[in-house]
């Protein structure tokens, strides 16, 4: 097992902790008895979550809010846990949104939005917390992105490129700290029963029909297979076996064949 052992001054750090998989991803790190510091824009939710993790597992909760979009608010986060007493040995960056339909019709604030959310917090966590992580000999990433990551998403671009960016960007860092008692996991999840696809503004009705039933996922699934993977240091974490053949056929398709039909089935399509 690979997770460093909990303790007291330690901390698992869970950005986009408010919602669908993050929240899940806290539970399940709290069941096993990890601290950890929940991380979002919206302070009522983490409190609710923290209140909740504390009398379920007796474990030490923090919440901290700030928009990960936001660079000095992601860079006052390692001061903040250092005046609180807590080493981060655990980071999870979850936090991310996705814009829906053609670049051409977007509004260039909220590309740039997801932009520095889903791309711009994970290496900017990750420069932050890893040489700690390294000097201490123990620690463990776990990079939230994808199985948009496995191909081009004509209209969602932008969210599709950002997840191929995290998962190159863990498979490059994971290689880097091999050997120093460090591990990188990037979790590729598809389609996850949360309320990702109503912040985007996509019917529900439309978005589940998007993808077969039997590709859907739980997020606490989707938790559970991703916390596994990281105790186990593994690389990839594809929770869902139609997931991983899906991923898996859709890297190795001929763009020229697969474009064309993502296009047409994209729900933007639709709408």
């Amino acid at each position: 097992m690979t997770l460093p052992a909990p303790a007291p001054d330690r901390t698992c750090l869970v950005t986009g902790a408010s919602s669908g998989i993050g929240v899940e991803l806290a539970r399940e790190l709290a069941r096993r008895g990890h601290g950890v510091t929940l991380v979002a824009r919206r302070e009522a939710p983490l409190t609710a979550l923290a209140e909740e993790l504390t009398s379920a597992h007796g474990v030490r909760t923090e919440v901290v809010t700030a928009d990960l979009a936001d660079q000095a608010a992601r860079g006052g986060l390692s001061t903040e846990l250092g005046n609180r007493g807590l080493t981060v040995d655990v980071l999870v960056n979850n936090a991310g949104f996705s814009t829906m339909g053609p670049v051409h019709a977007s509004d260039p604030d909220r590309e740039v939005a997801m932009l520095r959310t889903d791309v711009e917090a994970v290496a900017h966590l990750c420069s932050i917390f890893l040489p700690g992580m390294v000097e201490r000999g123990r620690g463990a990433v776990l990079n939230v992105a994808s199985t948009a990551a496995f191909q081009p998403l004509p209209g969602q671009a932008g969210y599709g490129g950002s997840k191929a960016f995290v998962l190159s960007y863990s498979q490059a860092v994971a290689q880097e700290v091999r050997g120093r008692g460090v591990t990188v996991t990037v979790l590729c999840p598809g389609p996850v029963e949360t309320g990702f696809a109503d912040a985007m503004g996509l019917d529900t009705e439309i978005a589940n029909g998007a993808l077969p039933r039997f590709m859907w996922v739980t997020a606490e699934a989707v938790a559970a297979d991703a916390v596994e993977g990281l105790d186990r240091g593994r690389g990839v974490v594809i929770p869902g076996l139609p997931n991983k053949v899906g991923a898996r056929l859709a890297h190795l398709t001929p763009r020229r064949l697969l474009l064309p039909v993502l296009s047409s089935r994209h729900p933007s399509r639709r709408t």
